[in-house]
């Protein structure tokens, strides 16, 4: 979302506590290194493709791309094929892999070259194998006149997503639109246990609507600018308190656009800068330049760290 260029160029200028992410790796680090900004991760599940969002470095041009995994090798990069003329990011599979739900500032009219504001649209396939349709426009009530983000879309076929509404003298927050009888009800944001007066962005929801991973941006508790907490949900339905991931996953950076697979594997974006932050000598050009290009650089990268929690789905 488009908060978060702002909320970085506020991170930077502030220094902080080094953190231990022992644990973080890079994920598709070889791919990811050929952009400028990658961001967004989601796996279909059965473990064969990826998608990722790849933007340019102010953030204004955003594309779908895929990458095949075959015998435990990645493929080439590729483009979507309908992504590519206007901004889109944020992609998410549905449960049987069958929808790729994703946010576009595209025109509703597909004869118009206009971007308008950001909804969630969607693609659908018959197969696994199958090319995907044309892009849907997922509608009223859940896409208005105001940006949605970041879906996540469960089993049952709920919807949680973002939304910055400037009439509830609130910043960004997690909402949920229900899905019943084949139609998505008005959607409601989530109570305190999730959403602040501050920012809370880019919620993953495990399709069984038991995990929620999500960012909030500079709480008390947090390790400075946007870190990853996390919530449970009990048998009514109802979210647990949500709790920072601590350091062994989050950075003094913004870390966000988690995703989690079948096997309690995160994946995550973050604008760490760790090779940056070293002045424990003077040093040389080169060596200046090593670190610039290095991955973790400050630029959105995305990460990945096997986790136990306490649900498994």
């Amino acid at each position: 979302m488009r908060n978060i260029i702002f909320l970085y160029l506020l991170t930077v200028i502030s220094s902080f506590s080094q953190n231990n992410t022992d644990g973080v790796q890079p994920f598709l680090e070889a791919i990811v290194s050929q952009f400028p900004n990658v961001r967004d991760t989601a796996i279909s599940p059965d473990n064969t493709e990826v998608i990722f969002t790849v933007q340019s470095l102010s953030g204004d041009v955003s594309a779908l791309v895929m990458v095949k995994k075959t015998e435990g090798k990645y493929s080439d990069p590729m483009l979507l094929p309908f992504s590519g003329q206007f901004s889109d990011m944020e992609p998410f599979f549905s449960e049987d892999g069958l929808e790729l739900y994703f946010v576009s500032n595209r025109p509703l009219d597909s004869a118009s070259n206009e971007p308008k504001d950001y909804d969630i649209w969607f693609v659908t396939r018959e197969t696994l194998t199958s090319k995907w349709s044309e892009p849907r426009n997922i509608g009223a009530p859940v896409n208005t006149s105001l940006d949605e983000f970041y879906p996540a879309i469960t089993a049952s076929g709920n919807l949680y997503f973002t939304l910055d509404d400037p009439s509830k003298n609130e910043k960004d927050n997690i909402y949920v639109s229900k899905f019943s009888n084949g139609t998505y009800s008005k959607p409601e944001a989530l109570g305190p246990a999730i959403n602040s007066k501050g920012y809370e962005f880019n919620a993953f929801v495990s399709h069984d609507e038991k995990i929620l991973i999500y960012t909030c941006y500079n709480r008390e508790d947090g390790l400075g600018s946007g870190d990853l907490y996390i919530s449970y949900s009990d048998h009514d339905g109802n979210w647990s308190k949500a709790k920072n991931m601590g350091d062994a996953v989050n950075s003094n950076q913004m870390d966000y656009c988690p995703f989690l697979d079948r096997d309690n594997t995160l994946y995550f974006t973050s604008r760490r800068f760790d090779s940056l932050q070293n002045t424990s000598k003077k040093r040389s050009l080169s060596e200046l330049e090593d670190a610039i290009n290095s991955y973790s650089n400050g630029l959105s990268r995305l990460y990945t760290k096997s986790m136990k929690l306490e649900n498994k789905f």
